[in-house]
């Protein structure tokens, strides 16, 4: 096992996504050094999503450390292009990050202790401070019913065309899910959506594609089974129960999308010490500071929220995050602004 250099002053965020990356910068800029581990590349969970999907959020809200998000059309970003965005966020400030290198145990000696896991073999860290910002999309919420493990069953949708011709069920109704299923529709397949709710929630499908959703379901493009859950899947069918009565209903398919979220793999928060409380079995932190109940542990990004059942923190409103452990750590505020949509850097000058 390699052993780095220990450093009483060193901070260590683990976790490479947009605001990890973000207070990344925020730290080197004010002299701190940083320790950047990623269990995977840069951006992960977003390398996840569909090819060519778009945000939410318009450009200049997922926008960091007060670099311009530039898109090809000014609409908003694309999956590639934000990863893309990141990439050269990373580049312009030389950002340290060492990818695929997974925190496997934390102990606490003289600050922290951190083991790691690389292709190369273990590697261990000390560290003064240590910044979980690993969000809160690690797996999928599995649904525990017979067939869900069949190789035409997946989690994760990444384009339409392999549908083309097929019979596809997509389980969900909120965002992930809708445009599964329209641009599945789209290349010629034939969908069915099965939802638990009646009706497809506002708050969880992006405006531009609700309308859209409804009309093909009201024409007949795309069946649909509202207050339904599956409880079985066959190779050839899935078995769907109404959620008001328990009758059911059998729905022929060739491949099944079971887009009903993810979970937040806890594992690093209970490995640390870090109490984690609520219905969404999120860490404990003061919200002034985001120091977690282990001092010297800070949590940033969505990772704050633990798995969440309605979205209520996402990139946009997770900015500020920065500046508040970035003034807990080192005394003094980000060097460019968090709090509001604009984020034009503050020009301070370099530590």
């Amino acid at each position: 096992m390699s052993v780095s250099a220990a450093s009483s002053e060193r901070v260590a965020i683990v976790g490479a996504g947009p605001i990890g990356i973000e207070l990344h910068v925020a730290l080197r800029r004010l002299g701190v050094d940083v320790l950047h581990l990623e269990a995977g590349q840069i951006g992960q969970t977003i390398s996840w999503y569909p090819r060519e999907v778009r945000f939410f959020s318009s450009p200049e809200r997922i926008a960091i450390a007060g670099v311009p998000l530039v898109t090809t059309h000014q609409e908003k970003a694309t999956r590639e292009e934000y990863l893309a965005y990141l990439r050269s966020v990373v580049g312009q400030y030389q950002l340290p990050i060492n990818s695929y290198e997974k925190l496997v145990n934390v102990t606490r000696k003289n600050g922290f202790v951190l083991e790691t896991e690389t292709s190369h073999g273990m590697r261990e860290y000390h560290v003064s401070k240590v910044v979980l910002a690993f969000g809160d999309m690690h797996r999928p919420r599995n649904l525990e019913i017979p067939g869900e493990d069949l190789p035409h069953v997946s989690h994760y949708f990444d384009e339409a065309h392999p549908y083309f011709r097929r019979r596809v069920l997509i389980v969900g109704g909120k965002n992930s899910a809708v445009e599964a299923a329209l641009r599945c529709h789209r290349v010629g397949a034939d969908v069915t959506v099965s939802y638990r709710q009646l009706d497809f929630r506002e708050r969880s499908v992006k405006a531009w594609i609700l309308p859209d959703i409804r009309n093909q379901i009201k024409a007949g493009g795309i069946a649909f089974h509202p207050g339904t859950v599956p409880t079985e899947i066959t190779p050839q069918h899935v078995v769907l129960e109404t959620v008001a009565d328990g009758t059911t209903t059998t729905v022929e398919s060739d491949f099944v999308l079971l887009l009903t979220g993810y979970t937040q793999d806890p594992t690093l928060f209970h490995t640390i010490g870090v109490d984690i409380d609520g219905e969404n079995e999120a860490p404990v932190v003061d919200e002034a500071t985001l120091e977690s109940d282990v001092p010297g542990v800070f949590v940033a990004g969505t990772a704050v929220a633990g798995t969440q059942k309605l979205a209520k923190l996402f990139i946009e409103n997770c900015h500020p995050h920065v500046d508040k452990i970035a003034r807990a750590i080192t005394g003094r505020p980000a060097p460019f602004s968090t709090d509001d949509t604009s984020r034009v850097a503050r020009n301070l000058p370099e530590s």
